[in-house]
């Protein structure tokens, strides 16, 4: 049976505390009005939140980049040379629905409003997922977001690319409207100082993809990782939540993959979801996702409002 505890070597918070770590520098800019541009569907986040878990958490995020470029200027004078830039790379994992996308957006905004103002990319392992028709050949059009349905050689190589300091990197665009790879569209990559990698797979150890394991993993080019947490109840809500509320508005486009869905009764729709859940997340969840939730720096747990109740930081 899965070990679903947070264990050691983590500290735990909880968000009156993660507050007072705050550097007195660093300054929100955000308004109310701006969350809206950074919430993902269905998502929730208040101002308050912001400032007493973000806010902390960008600081954070701030000391580990500036003691790394503390440790590469000791290599250039080791070197008696320069080096090119290596961008910071921060992940973002967590299970389908907990709200990676608006932790993604958010700690962008932050990061570019640093008092260095680094140049900031954020992108999505999505992109590196297979197209449907190599995934229907291959019969695991049925477990999209499981390893083996990723491009895991394209992935990573990409990062040894930007860690590499090469200059306009392509990454596939994945719709999550056709639910499949666009073709011939690109999130262009040029040599950003940080860069957000989201994905339910960034934190995998490489057992999952036995044919690459040998020769790296991803999390072998992560600086800072972080783990999005909520129990699982709460998370399958959300995605019959989220399911619901798209049938209402996307489903209805005859390019939405889930077009067959539209006409559906409210209540032949969730249980739909449910199933879906307990077929494909539920299953992913508890055999890939989770089992690496212990070794993120650090873990947001969210409680049932979707706000963030308890913070775990590895010691």
């Amino acid at each position: 049976m899965l070990d679903t505890e947070i264990n050691s070597p983590f500290v735990k918070f909880d968000p009156k505390t993660w507050a007072s770590f705050k550097d007195a520098s660093e300054k929100l800019y955000l308004t109310e009005d701006d969350l809206g541009k950074y919430l993902a569907f269905n998502d929730k986040l208040t101002l308050d939140e912001v400032k007493n878990i973000y806010l902390p958490l960008s600081s954070l995020l701030r000391m580990y980049y500036l003691s790394r470029h503390d440790r590469l200027a000791i290599i250039q004078k080791f070197l008696g040379s320069p080096m090119d830039q290596v961008p910071f790379i921060i992940s973002i994992s967590g299970s389908v629905s907990v709200g990676k996308t608006t932790t993604a957006k958010l700690l962008k905004a932050l990061i570019e409003n640093w008092p260095c103002k680094p140049k900031v990319s954020m992108i999505t392992t999505d992109g590196f997922l297979y197209p449907n028709d190599y995934l229907e050949k291959t019969m695991l059009l049925g477990k999209k977001g499981f390893p083996a349905s990723y491009d895991v050689k394209r992935l990573i190589n990409f990062l040894l690319d930007i860690k590499e300091g090469k200059s306009n990197l392509k990454v596939p665009v994945y719709s999550h409207l056709t639910y499949d790879i666009v073709p011939n569209q690109y999130t262009i990559v040029d040599r950003p100082n940080v860069l957000i990698l989201e994905g339910v797979n960034v934190l995998q150890d490489g057992t999952e993809y036995p044919e690459y394991r040998k020769k790296a993993f991803i999390s072998d080019y992560i600086d800072y990782s972080i783990y999005v947490d909520a129990d699982e109840k709460h998370l399958m809500k959300w995605y019959v939540d989220r399911f619901l509320k798209l049938k209402e508005q996307a489903f209805s486009d005859p390019n939405c993959y889930f077009n067959k869905y539209a006409n559906l009764p409210d209540e032949n729709a969730e249980s739909i979801a449910k199933l879906i859940w307990e077929a494909v997340n539920h299953v992913n969840l508890i055999e890939n996702i989770l089992p690496c939730r212990n070794r993120a720096n650090l873990i947001l747990k969210k409680g049932e409002d979707h706000h963030i109740e308890e913070i775990y930081l590895r010691k």
